[in-house]
């Protein structure tokens, strides 16, 4: 099967069809979409807060452990709502967004920030133990929350790029010389 055939089949299921049929339901989809996205950018600016050793300056720390273990079942949970909410948005104009360069920014993007939270869980993260409550992360802990927060970032930023580039073609027309030589 080929992107196009893909594409196409996307755009012709039925939540595609109901997305782009019921009055409601992208103001709502996009809506909740917006709010787990929130949401993640907010459980894990605090957690990364507490990497970058920023969190909490007046007092001892809470412990990494705990700061992830009360906030990133939340910061998943949302992630999992901004990824259904954004497969329905996605099916309304697959071929619109595939093509589009916000879009495919806001995946790599997405995947960048998925590659540095699993290398900071099966390198950085084993060691937590010493420096869990009263030590300042370590540089590499300090460098995986500072990456994470740019990411994250651009995933919202890019996001709503898309909406704003949305079904624009950007490509320059066969025959026009820009002048670059």
């Amino acid at each position: 099967m080929s992107s196009e055939d893909l594409l196409g089949a996307i755009e012709h299921s039925t939540p595609a069809e109901w997305m782009r049929g019921a009055v409601a339901a992208m103001p709502i989809v996009e809506s909740v979409h917006v709010l787990a996205a929130v949401t993640v950018l907010g459980t894990l600016l605090i957690v990364d807060l507490r990497l970058l050793g920023l969190l909490e300056l007046r007092e001892a720390p809470r412990a990494l452990t705990r700061v992830s273990r009360e906030l990133l079942p939340l910061a998943w949970l949302a992630f999992g709502a901004a990824v259904v909410t954004g497969s329905l948005m996605f099916s309304t104009s697959a071929h619109s967004y595939f093509f589009n360069t916000a879009f495919r920014l806001k995946m790599l993007a997405l995947l960048c920030a998925g590659l540095n939270m699993a290398v900071f869980q099966l390198v950085t993260f084993r060691g937590v133990a010493s420096w869990d409550v009263n030590a300042l992360p370590p540089r590499a802990a300090r460098v995986a929350g500072a990456v994470s927060l740019l990411l994250w970032a651009s995933v919202v930023l890019l996001g709503r790029w898309i909406g704003f580039t949305k079904g624009y073609d950007f490509s320059i027309p066969d025959g026009v010389d820009l002048g670059f030589h």
